[in-house]
């Protein structure tokens, strides 16, 4: 499991580029894969990790020290503290182009680690490691494990569920109290935190930025900074709604899932498998967990949406082609899931000859023309059909 299954992908893109990115969360692996790959390559490995005072000394003159190992794959950890290292790194790439040089890490999207996309254009690729996923634990660990402590590997893996709380919530304290103001997010840290815990309320819910700066205290621009910069580290996702030509009125504002159920439950006080599944949030966390489960093994040509109209029609999950929806799905929390008017009407708007309701089960049955009902591990199979 600690490979991960991103590795080979990654060994291709150092074959390919000179500088490989691997981006995600913090505390998702990418330490841990970046030694596994530099374990199967040939070439030594020096490693820089960009908080760590001792490393930061020794790369005082950048330039120098790469040309210093221009033999060996360098590595650098947390590069969002070191923006300024792209322009060089695009310098050095530049007077000797050969592939596999540069293997950087960032907790923080290429568009939140400033100057990145702009310094290196083509001459990096990126890939970002997300959370542990249910097809990469397969059967090592129970699904409602998984959904409850959510994917982070100390999470998952901590002695009990008490450990895994307290390692979830000291994680997003580290980040709200120092990643987020390091990475530019000058704001109250308390109200921070509050709007972090009213997203965790609203799990799955249509976002009225006005609402949320009344009830947080702060103006509407500011909630728009907290969720892009949220976005960017990973936390949140935020689902934008499809929008067609059709003669319907449709819902405009997106939804926003906290990313990890795990750090949901943390943020939420759900301590237990027992109480989350009779808590009142249960069905909004399942569907998150199942749309960051979709999110993670979809094609990169899919695109994610959910779809929604002021008439009723209603679908959890619209995936888009070349600008054409393909497939539509409902998540439900219930073993006996049945089609809703709303979901058959998103199926007539959309013409799509997949469609799907995803419930926690494990047989796969028809239940109603072109509608499946489908379990979460049987889900995975129907994805990898849309390659």
């Amino acid at each position: 499991m600690l490979d991960r299954l991103k590795k080979n992908t990654l060994l291709e893109l150092l074959q390919d580029y000179p500088c490989v990115a691997i981006t995600g969360a913090r505390q998702v692996g990418k330490t841990t894969l970046a030694r596994s790959i530099a374990d199967s390559i040939s070439q030594k490995a020096v490693w820089l990790d960009m908080e760590s005072p001792r490393d930061l000394a020794r790369i005082q003159e950048p330039e120098l020290f790469f040309e210093q190992n221009e033999d060996k794959l360098i590595v650098i950890d947390e590069i969002q503290h070191r923006p300024d290292l792209f322009p060089v790194l695009r310098s050095v790439i530049d007077r000797d182009r050969r592939n596999g040089r540069f293997l950087i890490l960032g907790s923080a999207s290429p568009e939140l680690i400033r100057n990145s996309s702009e310094s290196l254009a083509g001459r990096i690729a990126y890939e970002e490691l997300s959370t542990l996923s249910l097809k990469e634990v397969g059967e090592k660990h129970d699904i409602n494990e998984l959904w409850f402590r959510g994917g982070f590997p100390q999470a998952l893996l901590a002695k009990n569920n008490k450990t895994a709380m307290r390692w979830l919530k000291d994680f997003l304290f580290t980040v709200t109290s120092r990643d987020l103001p390091q990475l530019g997010l000058n704001t109250d840290i308390t109200k921070l935190r509050m709007f972090f815990t009213m997203l965790a309320q609203q799990q799955g819910g249509l976002v009225n930025r006005e609402t949320l700066a009344r009830s947080t205290g702060v103006s509407g621009t500011t909630i728009s900074r907290y969720l892009y910069f949220l976005e960017n580290v990973y936390l949140i996702r935020v689902l934008q709604p499809w929008h067609v030509n059709v003669k319907k009125r449709l819902v405009k504002s997106p939804k926003v899932y906290l990313r990890d159920s795990g750090l949901l439950h943390a943020s939420l006080g759900i301590d237990s498998y027992d109480i989350l599944k009779n808590n009142l949030h249960v069905g909004a966390s399942w569907e998150g967990f199942v749309i960051e489960q979709t999110g993670m093994v979809l094609p990169d040509s899919c695109e994610m949406y959910f779809y929604r109209t002021h008439q009723g029609a209603e679908a959890d999950l619209l995936i888009v082609r070349d600008g054409k929806p393909i497939l539509c799905a409902e998540i439900k929390r219930t073993n006996a899931p049945m089609m809703s008017k709303g979901f058959a009407n998103v199926i007539e708007d959309n013409q799509t000859s997949q469609n799907y309701i995803i419930y926690p089960g494990e047989d796969d049955f028809p239940v109603a023309k072109n509608v499946q009902a489908v379990g979460i591990r049987n889900w995975f199979g129907h994805l990898a059909g849309l390659v």
